[in-house]
């Protein structure tokens, strides 16, 4: 692949990124989610499963623990997050997301299904699906962090 080829699929598949996050984000607002940045998202994704401490959580996002301690203020602020002792460290405290933050993690997914829907109607379904598998083998394990 020559320069100029690696560079035009580079600048398509983050134009592609920057859109999706685009129509994620206006999919929550519209659904009654409001306050909420791209980057809260990008934290509710590593808080979904189990929870997380602070740390943990600026390690996913590539911050620093204060910039992680911030945004977990803000979401914790808002509804969306709550923080308990931590089941395995008494020093630690974890960061779990609200029933209204599970809501608002509902509804991002709900929007990016809208979004990959519509790719379907420009490049068909079995398209999507196979960049999707190839996609996967290029960056399999993530994390998914916000570009600050």
């Amino acid at each position: 692949m020559q320069n100029s080829e690696a560079m035009a699929l580079s600048a398509a598949l983050l134009a592609v990124a920057g859109e999706l996050t685009q129509r994620i984000h206006e999919g929550v607002v519209a659904r009654g989610f409001e306050g909420l940045r791209p980057a809260h998202g990008f934290a509710f994704a590593r808080l979904s499963p189990a929870g997380a401490t602070v740390t943990e959580l600026a390690v996913h996002l590539g911050v620093t623990k204060q910039a992680a301690s911030q945004l977990v203020d803000e979401i914790v602020r808002k509804g969306y997050a709550e923080r308990r002792p931590h089941p395995e460290d008494a020093r630690a405290r974890l960061i779990v997301l609200t029933e209204r933050g599970r809501a608002c993690t509902r509804a991002a997914e709900e929007s990016a299904a809208d979004a990959v829907r519509a790719w379907g109607e420009v490049i068909g379904e079995e398209r999507v699906r196979a960049l999707g598998r190839q996609l996967t083998r290029l960056a399999p394990y993530g994390p998914i962090r916000p570009t600050w």
